[in-house]
């Protein structure tokens, strides 16, 4: 019996783009694979690279090198009409919903819209659809004659998800859809996922800047530092016994909710300047910032390794090597 396919694959993806101050190479060798059902969390700070991965799958932007594989599909260096029979099955939420509304088109119209493109619903069913697209998304139907400026942040994230959820995608790509809401509304837009997730049986991409957020909805989590992804593994490993010097050091950052516990902890504090995605390096692209490095990081670049059975780590010292007495703190 064959191992079932991941739904979405990706291999060595590279996106490069021309910029007065040289090549920007703003995803540079990105590989991971989300099976069917299961939700991907990726994270990292801004400018890594995570919001272009995305948009290098749905076609938004030019793949440089690499594989995107959907259902074994090959995506990459797909023309624009070409895409189209695949970008039903792979839709996108983006980060401000208000952003990616037409502030012109009515909720009904911006949700009816996409099915009337890919001819899904005879024309006389689509608003009875619209309203049970509403309902799913916790708004009310009455509300589809408004316009996107009628509704706070929340409701306009629902929006955009149901518009999303209009073409029964097989998977959704989710691009920090809580960071611009309030931290009560997050949580009821988590839930919301989460509960969509379980009923229409979907596969997310989570991406999200915040690893508390990611935790709380995540099967698997892929660390991504400038370009490159650092560690990858399932949610409670990543969490319980994180490899790389970096993963430590975001997940030090994440508040507790007890304030004696709080007072008394260590932080890791990442020193020296980011660095910038139009160098090249030779060995570890952290190595600047790394409380842990050695010689080797800085003349070799370390590969994604399987340290722990699916527990990967870009890092040359790792937890399991053994780090410098107090470089990764309590």
């Amino acid at each position: 019996m064959t191992e079932e396919r991941p739904m979405l694959e990706v291999d060595r993806l590279e996106v490069h783009f021309d910029a007065a101050r040289g090549l920007v190479r703003a995803v540079d060798g990105v590989s991971f694979s989300i099976a069917a059902g299961e939700t991907l969390g990726l994270v990292g700070e801004s400018g890594c690279g995570k919001s272009t991965v995305a948009r290098a799958i749905v076609g938004l932007v030019p793949v440089t090198r690499g594989s995107v594989r959907f259902k074994g599909a090959e995506l990459a260096g797909l023309s624009r009409a070409g895409y189209r029979p695949y970008r039903r099955h792979l839709q996108m939420v983006f980060q401000d919903p208000y952003a990616s509304l037409n502030p012109r088109m009515t909720v009904a119209s911006i949700i009816g819209e996409p099915m009337m493109i890919h001819k899904l619903v005879e024309r006389n069913l689509i608003e009875e659809r619209v309203c049970e697209l509403m309902g799913l998304v916790g708004l009310d139907a009455s509300m589809r004659r408004r316009y996107p400026h009628e509704f706070s942040g929340g409701q306009r994230q629902r929006i955009g998800l149901a518009r999303a959820l209009a073409l029964q995608p097989a998977a959704i790509l989710l691009d920090e859809p809580v960071s611009a809401l309030d931290v009560s509304v997050q949580a009821q837009v988590l839930n919301l996922l989460e509960d969509l997730k379980q009923r229409l049986g979907l596969t997310y991409l989570f991406i999200a800047h915040h690893l508390a957020v990611v935790r709380h909805v995540s099967d698997r989590v892929a660390v991504m530092y400038l370009g490159r992804i650092v560690e990858v593994a399932k949610r409670d490993d990543l969490y319980g016994q994180p490899l790389h010097p970096y993963t430590h050091a975001l997940l030090s950052a994440i508040p507790i909710p007890d304030p004696v516990r709080e007072r008394t902890r260590s932080r890791i504090a990442l020193t020296g300047e980011i660095p910038s995605p139009t160098k090249e390096y030779v060995g570890c692209r952290f190595y600047e910032r790394c409380p842990a490095r050695i010689d080797r990081c800085q003349s070799e670049d370390p590969p994604l390794t399987e340290h722990r059975p699916g527990h990967f780590a870009a890092c040359w010292v790792t937890t399991e090597d053994g780090l410098p007495a107090g470089a990764m703190g309590d």
